[in-house]
């Protein structure tokens, strides 16, 4: 396979000519969340088509960027995860994001496209370490259909898709509006239990404070 190339030798350059063509951010930005089965990228980034998914996961694995891999549950499935290599893409990748949280958002993106697991990446690579430094703790968030969880440990975040494997030390339930609204400080975790806009299905009230003290926008 040959790749495009700007023919410089710069080190962005060569950074964007694995990282420049259209989409390939976009797989970068799922695998920071965990490893991804085909079917999975597919229907997240159905636009791009099979064809074209196939030929950019071929390029990142050629540069070493990701590496296939076996999930073995529910059943023994390939997939594709983060090397090395590719994991340190995560803070230019969420910094990036982090940018991106402050732009305005147009007539042209779709609203029903938002999901909260991408907001709360974006917010694990901007977080205040002072404001977890020395907890070690599993966050699980339900948000309408979703489900990803964070691990908090010394200062550090790392969230992930789907259910927490382990037993955690938080589990909260909401709505989209109800996740931003606490994460942007709009309403607090305590008004939001008393009003009924969100549940805590693990945990006591103050660990569920604590998370959105760990998880909070700061522009």
């Amino acid at each position: 396979m040959t790749n495009k190339t700007y023919g410089q030798l710069c080190p962005i350059a060569r950074s964007l000519d694995v990282l420049g063509d259209r989409w390939t951010l976009l797989l970068i930005r799922e695998f920071l969340l965990g490893p991804k089965r085909f079917k999975d990228l597919l229907a997240i980034l159905n636009a791009m088509g099979p064809n074209r998914l196939s030929e950019r996961l071929a390029m990142l694995v050629q540069n070493g960027v990701i590496q296939p891999v076996t999930l073995l549950t529910p059943a023994a499935t390939p997939a594709y995860e983060l090397t090395e290599l590719g994991e340190r893409l995560r803070t230019p990748v969420l910094a990036l994001g982090f940018w991106g949280l402050g732009l305005p958002v147009d007539e042209r993106i779709d609203p029903s496209s938002a999901r909260a697991e991408l907001i709360a990446l974006c917010l694990t690579g901007a977080n205040d370490p002072t404001a977890s430094v020395g907890l070690q703790e599993l966050y699980e968030f339900q948000v309408g259909p979703e489900v990803f969880h964070i691990r908090v440990s010394d200062g550090s975040l790392l969230a992930r898709s789907g259910p927490c494997t382990e037993p955690v030390d938080v589990k909260i339930q909401c709505d989209m509006d109800t996740f931003i609204a606490l994460v942007l400080r709009h309403i607090t975790p305590t008004q939001a239990l008393r009003e009924g806009r969100a549940k805590l299905l693990h945990g006591d009230r103050p660990a569920f404070t604590r998370v959105f003290k760990v998880l909070e926008y700061k522009p």
